[in-house]
């Protein structure tokens, strides 16, 4: 790296839906799960980060949707601890100006800070100078938000849990998403009132998380072959199912507490609705957030759109492909 200033990276990551939850942590420090998960990347919400170091900087400069973040920030903080990992991984202590542009709501369950950190570890990595594989990017990213270490790659994505550092990583597992499609339904883009590393810690404290542990762990194996068989519907049940056993561990917390609002269980009520009458192979997906994601097959999209616009604002009706892995613009 020059010293004086580093080259300015720019890089795009796409945000991700996770259809095995990634719910609960053994290393809080490293960010290693109790779990593996699998996700699917998105191509409709992502992160646009601009990286470059400099000499001459007294302290991290970090723009945030085009506002300069205080040091006093939650985010200033986060962003700068996530640097110093970089600056020590590189052996440079220059500070670095950061400007970041979200199109994802932030802290409302749509995985911000999954395409966020991945953005952040693929430009601040390379602007100072390091050349790590996107395995390596994975591990990386991870230490800023357990859900970027998936959004690094494209398709749908596996985050092997391991037991440290090295062995905790994600991978592509498929490209075989021609047909699948996600609709996100927004009912609230506020921040929730308890982050999911809080709500992580309290559902530690429920009676069943043993059991979503394990339920997780066979929830995989079984949705890896739907994928394999590119069976949607399976996909999409076994999804459900999943995010459902994972809330559970919300409302049995010894201090229990939801995610969900009214808007969430009417929105659900209506996709079990659709499924019942009128035949439709929809299913429900729900990160830690009150947003819901409807999962269905490209064929079916047309017909449960139109259904759900009598219910639902066209505005607050997003439809997803599968989106790519990191770009460097």
């Amino acid at each position: 790296m020059n010293e004086t200033n580093s080259k300015k990276i720019t890089a795009k990551a796409n945000t991700n839906i996770a259809l095995i939850k990634y719910w609960g942590k053994k290393d809080e420090s490293l960010f290693i799960p109790t779990n593996d998960s699998l996700s699917l990347t998105l191509d409709e919400f992502y992160t646009q980060t601009t990286v470059q170091f400099s000499s001459q900087l007294k302290q991290d400069k970090i723009i945030f949707d085009g506002k300069e973040l205080s040091s006093k920030d939650n985010q200033y903080e986060s962003i700068t601890n996530f640097l110093n990992l970089i600056r020590k991984k590189a052996n440079c202590n220059s500070k670095a100006i950061v400007d970041t542009k979200n199109t994802v709501p932030n802290s409302a369950g749509f995985a911000s800070s999954a395409s966020g950190f991945a953005a952040l570890a693929a430009a601040s990595s390379k602007a100072i100078g390091l050349n790590l594989s996107n395995t390596e990017l994975s591990k990386l990213a991870r230490r800023g938000s357990g859900s970027a270490t998936r959004s690094i790659f494209g398709g749908f994505v596996q985050w092997h849990a391991g037991n440290s550092d090295q062995t905790s990583y994600a991978e592509n597992i498929s490209n075989n998403t021609n047909n699948i499609r996600i609709i996100s339904i927004i009912n609230s883009k506020s921040p929730k009132k308890i982050s999911s590393r809080q709500g992580m810690r309290l559902s530690k404290t429920s009676p069943i998380f043993p059991m979503w542990i394990k339920v997780a762990k066979k929830n995989l194996q079984t949705i890896k072959k739907a994928i394999q068989s590119d069976n949607i519907n399976l996909i999409g049940a076994i999804a459900e199912y999943n995010a459902l056993c994972m809330h559970a561990t919300t409302v049995t917390a010894q201090k229990p507490f939801t995610y969900f609002n009214k808007s969430t269980i009417d929105t659900i009520n209506y996709i079990i609705h659709l499924r019942n009458n009128f035949n439709l192979h929809c299913y429900f997906t729900i990160d830690a957030g009150p947003n819901v994601k409807l999962i269905c097959s490209k064929n079916e999209l047309e017909l449960i759109m139109d259904l759900l616009t009598k219910k639902f604002d066209l505005n607050n009706l997003v439809v997803a492909h599968s989106g790519s892995g990191i770009k460097y613009l």
